[in-house]
């Protein structure tokens, strides 16, 4: 039996999803120790219980200068960030890319401009983001949206354009008008390409976040990361970083549950 011919179970393929993991955070504690044992001061790599420590401060005590429990405050602030970043972009998304993949003279008139921002790198963009909306949510939020939007307008408009040209005379040849078309055609197919460009699109989105929250922001994952860093404080940052990718990854689950379970037909080919 060729590998490539293996079908692995849910329960297996759990399981083994698993094993690097495992390993990944027994080799930390390996190393973890070791540095201790040589350096019981050591800051680089905190051990579980150090760790356990700082979090519990950020997870329970009220702070006195601002009257927060800094890590909800910091959550809730970069969840609110990113959602709205990831709302606007999908939206835009539908829309634009809609437009652009079903109707040729509008891709042929705007097509390129969408071209030309997918190709210059957001973060490049940042300083004339914070000077032309200032150094509050706006800004973050818009790093986010010119960040992942275009790729994902140019990818639903891509794979609007592919559709089987059948599809499009079939419909002609019944009386359909373009807006039917779009509608009822090329809306539901581009639903699915939707959450899949989304979902691509969750890294970036929280890079965009993070490096926006780093360089103005007085609360927020990315802020804190960034805040603790002078004061080697790994104990708070390694955390931090595993409570992003928590949440990237249940983010992921969500939206590719949703899909299959909003979509089943789309995914019947790779079942």
């Amino acid at each position: 039996m060729r590998w490539v011919n293996l079908t692995i179970s849910r329960s297996t393929g759990l399981l083994l999803g698993a094993l690097p993991l495992a390993a990944l955070g027994l080799a930390y504690l390996l190393a973890a120790a070791s540095r201790h044992a040589a350096n019981p001061a050591d800051k680089i790599l905190p051990l579980p219980g150090a760790m356990a420590e700082a979090m519990g401060a950020l997870l329970f005590d009220v702070d006195p200068l601002s009257g927060q429990i800094l890590f909800w405050a910091d959550l809730l602030a970069s969840l609110q960030r990113l959602g709205l970043g990831l709302g606007i972009a999908t939206f835009s998304t539908l829309l634009v890319g809609l437009v652009l993949g079903a109707l040729p003279p509008v891709r042929a008139t705007f097509g390129p401009l969408v071209t030309a921002i997918a190709v210059i790198p957001p973060i490049a963009l940042l300083p004339i983001l914070f000077i032309v909306f200032g150094l509050g949510e706006t800004a973050k939020v818009a790093l986010i949206v010119i960040g992942i939007a275009p790729y994902m307008i140019r990818d639903v408009a891509g794979h609007i354009t592919a559709l089987p040209r059948e599809q499009i005379a079939k419909a002609l040849t019944l009386g359909a008008s373009s807006w039917q078309i779009v509608l009822r055609i090329a809306l539901p197919q581009a639903l699915p390409r939707l959450f899949e460009a989304l979902r691509l699109s969750l890294g970036p989105a929280w890079v965009f976040l993070i490096a926006a929250e780093a360089i103005a922001a007085d609360v927020g994952l990315g802020y804190r990361i960034f805040l603790v860093r002078r004061y080697l404080a790994m104990d708070v940052i390694l955390p931090y970083v595993a409570v992003i990718a928590l949440l990237a990854m249940l983010m992921d689950l969500l939206l590719t549950r949703a899909s299959r379970r909003l979509f089943g037909w789309a995914h019947l080919a790779s079942r």
